[in-house]
């Protein structure tokens, strides 16, 4: 049934993206990030989907005649230059050969992120996104959270199969990451029923990473906490809240929960941890020895054996900085470092544009949970490798794509003084814009003759 289910949405759906290819885009993201055809276990598991959902999103792309434009700001720039340097290090790769799959599936997921930046340029295009992308992970969570809750905490929630959050850490991210995006969203929602619904969902999707028992999600989580009472206006109730919702999620963990989180603090004890440091040593060493990198495949003993502390304990990265750095260099780090940045700062043009427009405000909400999730993201990545996962990239969309938004608004008039409202308030006017080109209006003078006017006999 599922699998009939998920090919009848795919094959129903192609005629419409031909036609607007910003539904391909859509239809692309619910397939690379949820993995619906992962969930069936007859034919459709091992189907291309989302293959030819963007082969036909070009054929689209190229019999359609939109308005559409790939915004050159530092964000694009800094990505372009990332996937060509991830193609220069992949031609001369440690392994001769090897790397061809990821490599693959890398470049896939950053075409189709330029394809998302060049076609996705409404506000309509924008929340599409949000939506597809809450509801590709919030069912993660919300059915992890359920679990977590039915069990007590006592069994791990895992993701997606075959997919880069098929961990239980990857996942737990995943779901910390999503959780302002749905904030976002219930602050656009106008009914009081949707507003608790999707409370509920966020309280799930925090619940089930912290069934996943992942240290690094736990690390997210506060960070992300840490940054909201920060940013909050009133601290002091910001505090007292986050404190009260922390204490009430961490008494229902069961104890092996507490005393994995308490490794924080012993992590020399713990063989994972030291795993994790024996891999950032040996990504360290090995992009001190090649400019290159070493490619998409060096996770193995003959690697280790060369440029790790211990050879025999053979780990992945488990950091996205680390994973970068051993598999592009120095180089790759700083590109990937700077995408980082200069995504933030679109995220903070994007809002400081949008501070003086009335038909704005939901950008600067945006914004702000685009920061939220990056915040999470830095943190939490530290300890996981997820580097190539598609939520980052989507958020750097959601970003450029809105400050490009606020861009093309109209120009507004500045807001007049409170009387001049209330006075064109009570004359019936419905709008206080002006054209700023229009000439200026003077009042009549008081003696036409005086202003060089005549009266005419009629």
């Amino acid at each position: 049934m599922r699998d009939l289910l998920v090919t009848a949405i795919v094959l129903i759906t192609l005629p419409f993206i031909l036609k607007r290819p910003s539904i391909g885009v859509i239809l692309w993201v619910w397939l690379s990030v949820m993995n619906p055809h992962r969930l069936a276990w007859g034919f459709a598991y091992d189907l291309p989907f989302a293959a030819i959902v963007a082969g036909v999103t070009f054929v689209g792309l190229a019999i359609t005649h939109d308005k559409r434009r790939l915004p050159i700001t530092p964000a694009t720039i800094t990505l372009a230059l990332f996937m060509l340097w991830m193609c220069l290090t992949s031609l001369f790769p440690y392994h001769s050969g090897t790397g061809y799959e990821m490599w693959s599936r890398v470049m896939k997921i950053l075409l189709m992120t330029f394809v998302a930046l060049t076609v996705l340029n409404t506000r309509q295009h924008l929340q599409w996104l949000v939506w597809i992308l809450v509801f590709s992970l919030g069912f993660f969570g919300v059915k992890g959270g359920i679990f977590t809750l039915l069990n007590g905490g006592n069994y791990l929630v895992w993701g997606p199969p075959s997919s880069f959050i098929e961990g239980n850490n990857e996942v737990a991210l995943a779901l910390v990451m999503i959780v302002p995006l749905m904030r976002y969203l219930q602050l656009q929602l106008t009914r009081p029923w949707q507003r608790w619904t999707m409370s509920a969902a966020m309280l799930l999707c925090v619940l089930a990473s912290l069934g996943s028992h992942s240290r690094g999600a736990m690390l997210a989580v506060v960070a992300m906490a840490v940054f909201l009472w920060w940013k909050s206006r009133n601290k002091i109730g910001m505090g007292i809240v986050l404190i009260a919702f922390g204490l009430v999620l961490v008494a229902f963990m069961p104890e092996e929960w507490l005393t994995r989180m308490n490794t924080i603090k012993t992590y020399e004890d713990d063989t994972s941890a030291m795993g994790r440091i024996n891999a950032w040593y040996m990504a360290f060493n090995l992009a001190t020895d090649r400019f290159l990198g070493g490619g998409f495949d060096i996770y193995d003993y003959e690697i280790f054996g060369r440029y790790a502390p211990d050879p025999l304990d053979v780990h992945a990265a488990h950091s996205i900085y680390f994973q970068v750095l051993g598999e592009h260099g120095f180089v790759g780090l700083a590109l990937f470092l700077a995408l980082g940045w200069f995504t933030w700062r679109a995220a903070t043009d994007a809002k400081r544009r949008a501070r003086k427009r009335r038909d704005a405000q939901w950008v600067m909400t945006l914004s702000d949970m685009i920061k939220v999730s990056l915040v999470g993201y830095a943190v939490g990545g530290a300890f996981l490798s997820l580097a190539y996962f598609d939520l980052p990239y989507y958020l750097l969309v959601l970003a450029v794509a809105s400050r490009e938004w606020v861009k093309a608004l109209p120009v507004e008039s500045p807001v007049t003084a409170p009387g001049m409202r209330r006075a064109m308030s009570e004359g019936g006017l419905v709008s206080a814009r002006v054209r700023l080109d229009a000439p200026a209006m003077r009042p009549p003078p008081a003696n036409p003759m005086a202003a060089g006017g005549r009266f005419e006999k009629r």
